[in-house]
């Protein structure tokens, strides 16, 4: 038999606490690390050793939220109206096995010849540079053309190269380069 002793509480000198007294009890909170993302990422496509996707309208939304650069640049306005509003954008998400010293992305808009025309042909090309990478690091590219998106006219061809060597290139930088009929 077993018999379990345990201090005794007197009454007459313990007063019970007070419904208003404020106690101070730190619970300490452990944290975990976020997982590390995947690799490689899901639904990339790898052409070497970089990997690109094409996102969503949702994803890129989602993209956004947690990054101020590309927040601002989809928030530009251009006569009143967000720029992938009045412009036909694009986007594109990169990654490298290595990193990059920079990035090159180069793509097409095309379109309709016109409403009874269905011919599709080039309208210009959109040629976007942006600063180095980290390996393994997703960044999220905007391709923002200057052909009225009630056109329907859309970004194709996209095509991204990561370099490793130095360029006297001005960089960040987004040139379009519209194609004269």
């Amino acid at each position: 038999m077993a018999t379990l002793c345990a201090p005794v509480a007197n009454a007459a000198t313990k007063s019970a606490p007070s419904r208003h007294a404020i106690t101070n009890v730190k619970k300490k909170i452990i944290l975990s690390p976020s997982p590390s993302p995947t690799w490689p990422p899901k639904d990339f496509k790898k052409n070497g050793e970089v990997y690109a996707k094409i996102p969503t309208a949702k994803e890129l939304i989602a993209t956004a939220s947690n990054n101020k650069v590309l927040t601002r640049q989809l928030a530009q306005l251009v006569d009143g109206v967000p720029i992938c509003e009045k412009y036909s954008c694009g986007a594109v998400q990169l990654a490298s096995l290595n990193g990059c010293t920079w990035w090159e992305i180069t793509a097409k808009i095309v379109g309709q010849t016109s409403a009874d025309d269905k011919t599709i042909k080039v309208y210009g090309n959109i040629r976007t540079t942006i600063k180095e990478t980290a390996g393994r690091q997703i960044t999220t590219v905007l391709l923002i053309s200057q052909e009225l998106l009630k056109l329907h006219h859309a970004v194709s061809g996209i095509k991204a190269k990561c370099h490793h060597d130095a360029t006297l290139e001005k960089i960040p930088a987004t040139a379009y380069t519209p194609i004269s009929s």
